[in-house]
């Protein structure tokens, strides 16, 4: 049957699944919006663009389903640009629609005419630019499926006007076309059966490196929750006794309180975990990419470690760190298949040497930290975990937070942290749980942000208000761009450069949005205000007013070893030992 293209946008979107959509109205895309009102899918109406693009990327990584984002052209699609970037470097699979000029006006300069497709063709996997009714069904299907396959990541798709106003013939189709079979299909099939035999190749010799190993680290990155492989890592670590260091993007795909989860490596793991990785003779680097926070210096990076590199993504193997083994593949697949040559095996002593590097008990000391009046980050940090007994999707913003988040709070579940990793966009943490929340109903939601992160996206509270989402917001407001300020503090000074801020008064902001608001200065007004937060019917607004010159330690500087760190001054056992008992 024939149908506008803008009625089009939305049948094949219902086809491939949808039933939420993040996005603003304007000009380019107003057949679009026209048309929605007709189609049985939710629209929630961002106060900006980036809101939209951040929300469909929590919403992606809370469901596991692809995320939408629509806006118009010209400074609409342009707005969208920093939250397509995120999701790019954190392989987010989200679909962003644009509304283009007509055919007939591009290259004319014509109002809001912005070439998209250009400026979006380093941050997405693939996008279009489409001028007919008839390709805009083909053209929505090949992008959901490039988000999904592979590495997932974000497809842009740029519609013009006219072919949202123009009639084609509509056909639902469930499973996607590849074309014919023939000798491309046995092509195909050579390919297969060369791909299997250099697996299995792979396989052995990673067999070999992993039976002679004395001193073995597995470090968990992102991928595992990708492909779904928790299980399989576990089973891996369990039967050959290794253990498990996270990047901060792999947190929750292995539970905090397992016996071999040492927690998190990098610039701010804990020490003793980039310590244990200076000292292995064998590193199992499963989906992750050895990007410059996790490894520090590459010269001096796990110098005595053979490497085991498996990834989807065959770019990033041997890219910045050279691996012995090199597996490209779904690590899930690749790890099921790894899984029976695996011998049971026992890595006492090794442990025990991870132990004494974690000054015996791996217990972090929350509770030592000294009550004197003054509220610490940490201290909210670590109540909010206790309040919420580590069951609650946690979604942060960048900074200093974000670092005692992942340090402090104990992520038992998969798919319940959720931050900006390879981008570090500030802005992220409300509108991404906004998405979390709308994807996850059932689920407590909370939005860890510092100070500075939420005055750039803060309007999104409205959006909240509006379609009734309950987020509990904690801002950790320090008076500073706490991370930038950690970073003059060390590296320049302390000449505080533009990193002091202030802020409105947030609990009159939560008011003038009609939200509740809760300011907390001490520590022991922390537990009755999480109590109220968490009864409340909506959302609720909590403005923790912290140290203002607290540090994340350790930290690796820029250029350093990885186990070249810089300790808390006087007493590094407060913030370097394990998880919190």
């Amino acid at each position: 049957m024939k149908q506008r293209g803008a009625h089009i946008i939305w049948s094949c979107l219902v086809e491939q699944g949808v039933d939420t959509v993040f996005g603003y109205p304007g000009g380019a895309i107003l057949p679009a919006y026209d048309a929605l009102l007709d189609h049985p899918i939710r629209h929630v109406l961002v106060r900006h663009e980036q809101g939209a693009t951040h929300m469909a990327d929590g919403y992606a990584r809370a469901s596991g389903r692809v995320g939408v984002a629509i806006a118009t052209s010209g400074p609409g699609a342009t707005n969208l640009v920093t939250g397509i970037a995120t999701a790019m470097m954190d392989s987010i699979p989200v679909v962003c629609i644009t509304g283009q000029v007509a055919e007939s006006m591009l290259g004319s300069d014509a109002f809001q005419e912005t070439d998209i497709t250009g400026i979006t063709l380093p941050i997405t996997k693939h996008n279009y630019l489409v001028t007919r009714a008839a390709d805009i069904a083909p053209t929505l299907r090949d992008a959901f499926r490039i988000a999904t396959s592979g590495r997932p990541g974000p497809v842009l798709v740029d519609i013009t006007k006219n072919a949202q106003q123009e009639e084609a013939e509509w056909e639902p189709s469930a499973v996607r076309s590849d074309g014919s079979e023939g000798e491309g299909f046995s092509r195909r099939h050579e390919s297969a059966e060369a791909k299997a035999s250099a697996l299995r190749t792979s396989l052995e010799q990673a067999t070999e490196l992993l039976a002679a190993a004395k001193r073995p680290v597995i470090l968990a990155g992102h991928g595992i929750l990708k492909s779904g492989a928790m299980a399989e890592v576990l089973t891996l670590a369990e039967r050959a006794h290794i253990p498990i260091a996270m990047t901060l993007l792999g947190i929750g795909s292995v539970p905090a309180r397992h016996p071999l989860n040492l927690g998190m490596m990098g610039m701010h793991g804990e020490a003793w975990v980039n310590d244990a990785i200076q000292e292995a003779d064998l590193l199992l680097a499963l989906g992750m990419r050895f990007d410059d926070r996790v490894t520090g210096k590459l010269a001096s990076y796990a110098q005595h470690a053979k490497k085991i590199h498996i990834d989807i993504d065959p770019s990033e193997l041997h890219k910045n760190v050279r691996a012995d083994v090199a597996v490209q593949g779904d690590l899930r697949t690749v790890l099921l298949e790894w899984l029976p040559q695996v011998e049971a095996k026992r890595h006492d002593a090794w442990i025990a040497r991870i132990s004494d590097l974690a000054c015996g008990p791996t217990v972090r000391g929350i509770e030592e930290l000294p009550d004197d009046g003054k509220l610490c980050a940490a201290h909210v940090i670590h109540d909010i975990w206790k309040a919420t007994e580590g069951k609650a999707i946690i979604v942060t913003d960048v900074g200093q937070h974000q670092m005692w988040t992942a340090q402090y709070y104990k992520v038992q579940e998969p798919g319940t942290f959720i931050t900006s990793g390879g981008l570090g966009t500030m802005g992220f943490g409300l509108p991404a749980a906004i998405g979390a929340k709308i994807a996850r109903p059932d689920k407590e939601v909370w939005a860890i942000v510092g100070d500075g992160g939420f005055q750039m996206t803060q309007a999104e509270l409205q959006t909240m208000v509006q379609e009734n989402v309950k987020v509990n917001v904690a801002i950790i407001n320090n008076g500073y761009l706490g991370m930038v300020r950690q970073w003059q503090q060390f590296f320049h000074d302390r000449r505080y450069s533009s990193t002091p801020l202030s802020s409105p008064d947030y609990v009159k902001l939560a008011d003038a949005h009609g939200l509740p608001g809760v300011r907390v200065t001490k520590r022991a007004d922390v537990h009755d205000a999480l109590r109220h937060a968490r009864a409340s019917a909506g959302a609720v607004v909590m403005d923790f007013r912290v140290v203002q010159e607290d540090t994340v330690y350790p930290m690796v500087s820029p250029g350093a070893a990885l186990n070249d760190m810089i300790r808390r001054p006087g007493s590094p056992s407060l913030a370097e030992t394990g998880a919190d008992a």
